[in-house]
């Protein structure tokens, strides 16, 4: 089942990214959150009027996903960036997909016109995600994050909502 998150899931949703956290480069963040900041960034989305969804199985969250604004200036106000993590267990089980499906149906239903993703680089499996929907490869930033006491690239994908 996909729906909204809520505040309720807040630590669920920690639980899941703080394992990215501390064991991969697909967030550059370095220090875990606590479901206090999940729930400002709830907050931040809900009053931008963004989708943050959870995917719920056997009344667990295993996943999550969500729009943010691409750049603060008004006249991106059209294009958001997207992001979706899932639980560890999860991958590989279409919860993934199901999310964008749902997150991309919001986003075109509220007028949108772009969709965004960075992706950390290599990434077969977000890429194989993110191209499902249609998005294309439109940048290579090289060495931009550092972590784990190496460089990271990161690639940008985009698709016309409308």
């Amino acid at each position: 089942m996909i729906r909204p998150a809520t505040t309720q899931d807040a630590q669920f949703i920690a639980d899941i990214y703080n394992h990215y956290v501390a064991n991969s480069v697909v967030t550059f963040e370095q220090q875990a959150i606590d479901a206090d900041e999940v729930v400002n960034r709830l907050q931040e989305a809900n009053s931008s009027k963004l989708p943050y969804l959870v995917a719920a199985n056997d009344c667990a969250i295993v996943g999550y996903a969500y729009a943010s604004k691409w750049k603060g200036r008004c006249s991106y106000r059209f294009s958001v960036e997207v992001t979706v993590y899932l639980a560890p267990d999860a991958t590989g089980q279409r919860f993934g997909t199901r999310l964008y499906q749902v997150l991309f149906a919001e986003l075109r239903r509220c007028g949108f016109h772009i969709a965004l993703a960075g992706i950390a680089l290599p990434n077969e499996a977000s890429i194989a995600l993110h191209e499902r929907f249609g998005m294309e490869k439109v940048a290579h930033l090289k060495e931009v994050g550092f972590k784990f006491g190496h460089w990271v690239d990161v690639g940008y994908w985009q698709v016309q909502l409308d």
